[in-house]
């Protein structure tokens, strides 16, 4: 099958066309990752690809209780530990950069930090926090010209210590309602200047943060998510929507990107995206691509027997499955995930997954 055969990514060589989606976790106690993350890491290292979870590009861009920073020595160090856990187990991993924007509150972030987004438009809901449980989301502060270059210039730093931390690559969060699709979406974008209205505007961060992440680290070496249709985070299906991904893959092709990667939420409830916009943006793009969202071992060798991507990636299958490959080459049954520990500390739902292979650890 096409989904067990090796795939060259630029220069690195995937041992199969599997990929570890990205899946926030929440287990980096003070924000920097630890021995248990490197220990989860490795036992899924036999996937082609890891795409860590959202990772933030500086304090800032902290978002939810307990997710990984990439903007200290300390968390630097700490991905260093999962980096060469998972080059010794064979596998071959990027680290996602998420700058969450709106979807953020104090209680989870650092001191002096701020809640920044395009426009001062706060997210419909409530967000967890360990000292306070669910809170308001609270109305962001909106990005003055100055901001936005910090926050650009915290994205490229951000890829330079990935580097330094082992990642054989970085990726680009422009999905899922973040930061950059918070640019992107006219549901958070009000902005009249250079960054607002039309869709080469609302595509200007976007773009010229992952011009400048790969002018620093290299283009082989940086990939980018986008979402398509997504709903998540009070994102909308707005007018233009078909003509701004493909202006966005289009100016993307020029950087000549290590992947585009696009996910849709259909599995979970949202939005279906058509296979035509998927293909519309595939062929403006012209690279790699890697396809996400409900597949299984069936759909995701279709997609690659139809030419609809070269990589699959798998989120939840994997969680529940760390050998998931494995299981997938022999025909084994799969184990379910458990929801309940999804976001909560420890080992419990995280690194206790049985595998099926007794020699496997």
């Amino acid at each position: 099958m096409k989904i067990f055969s090796k795939f060259n990514l630029g220069s690195i060589e995937l041992q199969n066309r599997v990929v570890m989606a990205p899946l926030t976790r929440s287990r980096a106690e003070n924000n920097i990752p630890n021995q248990l993350m490197s220990d989860y890491y490795g036992q899924r290292a036999s996937a082609g690809l890891i795409i860590t979870e959202g990772t933030a590009p500086s304090a800032n861009g902290l978002g939810y209780a307990r997710i990984p920073g990439i903007y200290n020595e300390a968390q630097i160090k700490g991905w260093k530990n999962v980096t060469n856990r998972i080059h010794e187990e064979g596998g071959k991993v990027f680290l996602q950069l998420m700058h969450t924007g709106r979807v953020s509150h104090a209680d989870n972030m650092e001191e002096d930090s701020e809640v920044l987004a395009p426009s001062a438009i706060a997210l419909n809901g409530e967000m967890y926090t360990d000292q306070n449980g669910l809170q308001p989301y609270p109305v962001p502060r909106e990005m003055t010209r100055e901001d936005i270059i910090q926050a650009q210039n915290e994205y490229v730093q951000a890829a330079k210590n990935a580097i330094k931390a082992g990642f054989d690559g970085v990726e680009v969060h422009a999905a899922n309602g973040y930061l950059i699709d918070q640019f992107i979406n006219t549901a958070s974008n009000k902005r009249s200047d250079n960054y607002g209205g039309s869709i080469e505007n609302r595509s200007r961060f976007a773009l010229e943060v992952t011009q400048k992440v790969s002018a620093a680290i290299g283009s082989e070496r940086t990939g980018i998510r986008v979402s398509p249709n997504g709903a998540f985070n009070d994102m909308e299906a707005f007018d233009d929507l078909e003509e701004a991904y493909k202006y966005l893959a289009h100016e993307l092709s020029h950087l000549k990107l290590a992947y585009l990667h696009i996910v849709e939420m259909a599995a979970l409830g949202g939005p279906d995206v058509p296979l035509s916009l998927k293909l519309m943006i595939r062929e403006a793009f012209g690279g790699p691509v890697i396809r996400s969202g409900g597949l299984d071992k069936e759909t995701a060798e279709a997609a690659l027997n139809n030419n609809e991507a070269e990589l699959v990636a798998f989120g939840r299958s994997l969680i529940a499955n760390p050998d998931l490959v494995y299981r997938m080459e022999n025909d084994l049954s799969l184990q379910d995930p458990d929801f309940d520990t999804f976001y909560t500390p420890g080992a419990k739902g995280y690194t206790d997954y049985p595998f099926a292979a007794v020699n496997v650890t």
